[in-house]
């Protein structure tokens, strides 16, 4: 890497990086728009392998070391490893981030690219190509500044965080396990760019019900008459709310039902998928047992349970406070204020939390409207966020 003019630091002027980062705002806005126009769905390999690598020949103009963990089914992960100065720190800092985004490919076709009012819009840019670019930039403001931390960066982009991870999570646990502390460049929380310092666990479970179908208004009273696979589903799903504990942070919803052919049979099969939340990782035991102790109500139903909790949450443990009271410091040093915020979403933040490693999360760009044609950052937000960044970067 760079050999740094200077010897190694507890940290750079926070004032002279954010000085140096808002002269670079339209850079920063133009990188974005970039990322944006190469579309990169979840389901989507070719087009999340050709954004990864823009994104690592990015890395690779400022020397640092990119590898590709080449995959089969989704995208392939991009690793980069940073550093300043001439030795290769021994100790590790772990930054987050993902490739894809939930949106289909032609999207952009739909919702362009473009600048207004002090806002960037388009497919992505808040959720979370922004945090790519903060990414960068806060980099280039270190190298600028001569900045030579004892520390060396791991950015793991992967490819699958919108769909859950499945091919990335071992290689972010494997790479949390080496690092002293984790930072999450997901979407800040609100407008007013909170850090997220707590978020809740998740999971999904599907409940399945066979029945036995039967002329819906022939006596349904009668032996033999059908067994209503709906109504059995119905009676399970009030069960299950009330498992609902707001005291708890345990949040339990119905989501999507399916059940019946026509009007007049009675239904045969039904199924739901319930959308679980927890905000202890405590709790995730007693959830997953109280889906698998369900028993059918009506007589001659049955019913099948499948998933569960299956990511834990992010906890705000004293490690979280101490990362969320530096990061607050850095922008009260600049003049900007910081706020935290609890929020039932998951990001792989949630996965390097319950390794125990202090995790910050919500790092990434300001803006609103993730998921949705309402999506922006607010471009203002990106040079102090990199500053941020770079701050964190250079004091751990």
């Amino acid at each position: 890497m760079q050999k740094s003019p200077t010897g190694p630091s507890r940290g750079v002027n926070a004032n002279d990086i954010l000085r140096f980062l808002l002269r670079r705002e339209g850079e920063m806005a133009s990188l974005l728009g970039r990322f944006v126009r190469l579309e990169s769905p979840s389901d989507d390999k070719a087009a999340v392998d050709r954004f990864g690598r823009i994104v690592a020949k990015e890395w690779r103009n400022r020397g640092a070391e990119v590898r590709v963990l080449r995959q089969t089914e989704r995208g392939n992960h991009v690793r980069v490893e940073a550093w300043l100065g001439e030795r290769r720190p021994k100790k590790q800092l772990l930054i987050l981030g993902h490739l894809d985004t939930v949106y289909p490919m032609g999207t952009h076709r739909r919702m362009p690219f473009r600048i207004e009012d002090g806002r960037a819009w388009g497919p992505g840019a808040f959720d979370m190509k922004g945090g790519l670019v903060i990414a960068l930039f806060a980099f280039d403001a270190l190298r600028a500044a001569g900045a030579c931390p004892n520390k060396r960066w791991v950015f793991f982009w992967n490819s699958d965080e919108e769909v859950g991870s499945k091919s990335s999570r071992k290689e972010i646990e494997r790479e949390a396990r080496r690092s002293e502390a984790v930072l999450v460049l997901e979407p800040a929380a609100g407008r007013d760019g909170k850090l997220k310092t707590s978020r809740k666990g998740a999971g999904t479970a599907e409940i399945q019900v066979a029945g036995r179908s039967g002329h819906a208004g022939n006596a349904p009273h009668l032996p033999g008459a059908g067994v209503n696979a709906v109504h059995e589903l119905a009676l399970q799903i009030a069960r299950l709310m009330k498992m609902n504990d707001r005291r708890r942070g345990i949040t339990v919803q119905a989501t999507v039902v399916f059940g019946g052919t026509v009007s007049n049979v009675v239904p045969e099969h039904a199924r739901a998928s319930i959308d679980i939340r927890h905000a202890h990782i405590a709790d995730a035991p007693r959830i997953n047992r109280a889906f698998r102790s369900l028993r059918p109500i009506l007589p001659g139903a049955e019913i099948e349970v499948h998933g569960g909790v299956n990511r834990p949450p992010l906890e705000r443990t004293s490690g979280v406070l101490k990362l969320f009271t530096r990061a607050k410091a850095i922008m009260e040093a600049m003049g900007l204020p910081l706020g935290e915020a609890s929020v039932g979403g998951v990001s792989d933040g949630n996965f390097t939390a319950a390794l125990g490693v202090p995790t910050l999360d919500g790092l990434g760009a300001i803006g609103d409207g993730a998921h949705s044609p309402r999506e922006y950052v607010v471009l203002r937000s990106l040079p102090e966020r990199a500053a941020l960044l770079a701050g964190l970067l250079s004091t751990l």
